[in-house]
């Protein structure tokens, strides 16, 4: 039987945010393309019709909360005008809001990485994955993994252009860098709208707490 053309009234981009909210309540495995339809008022068919399986939908997820994230931090990074403090704490804090207005997308690069990196897609060459499907979902999740490294690069450039310049002390860039973006990310975890704190205040701590334990003080500089 034909499945049923995808509805057009429904945007890729609504249905990915819904799978975030599938993913974060009920983690993958426990995900159905017939629970993420429901969200969206589709059918599990016409779902097929947007996205090939539940490994294409997961990378999707991740792959909207890392495009949306470095259009935002990109250009801050970029700013020649910025001191390297000034580009950290402003890199800092656009990137854990941008978390706080997507906390589900935050919380699937927490805890669905490893999904991603267990993809399994069944025999190669069965009738409903084939080769040409399997190569394009592999070199989607490695153009992904290559894009996160180069966002993560940004943090670490900017971390040793401040060590170089004096504004940093010396610490291991890679690790700083690291830890900052896993701490962003698992805000998306615990983060609140209706919390005590906005998600402006979570961000304005978060960044003031990174740049306290980078920045040189006074005497160091004596």
């Amino acid at each position: 039987m034909a499945r049923k053309p995808a509805d057009q009234s429904v945007s890729p981009e609504e249905i990915v945010r819904a799978a975030a909210d599938a993913l974060r309540e009920h983690g993958y495995d426990a995900t159905t393309m017939k629970d993420i339809a429901a969200r969206v008022n589709l059918t599990a068919a016409s779902l097929y019709h947007h996205f090939k399986s539940k490994d294409f939908l997961l990378l999707a997820v991740l792959e909207l909360g890392l495009e949306q994230a470095i259009a935002k931090v990109e250009p801050i990074a970029a700013d020649t005008r910025l001191s390297n403090t000034e580009k950290m704490r402003a890199m800092i804090h656009t990137h854990v809001l941008e978390v706080t207005t997507n906390t589900a997308i935050g919380a699937a690069m927490v805890f669905e990485i490893k999904s991603l990196l267990n993809a399994n897609f069944g025999p190669r060459g069965s009738s409903t994955n084939d080769e040409a499907t399997i190569e394009e979902f592999i070199q989607r999740r490695d153009s992904f993994f290559q894009r996160r490294a180069s966002f993560e690069r940004q943090f670490r450039n900017v971390i040793e252009s401040g060590m170089a310049s004096g504004e940093f002390r010396q610490v291991d860039a890679a690790i700083v860098a690291k830890a900052m973006l896993g701490a962003h990310n698992w805000v998306g975890v615990w983060f609140k709208p209706s919390g005590r704190l906005s998600g402006e205040q979570v961000a304005e701590i978060m960044s003031d707490t990174f740049l306290t334990s980078l920045t040189v003080i006074r005497e160091e500089m004596v």
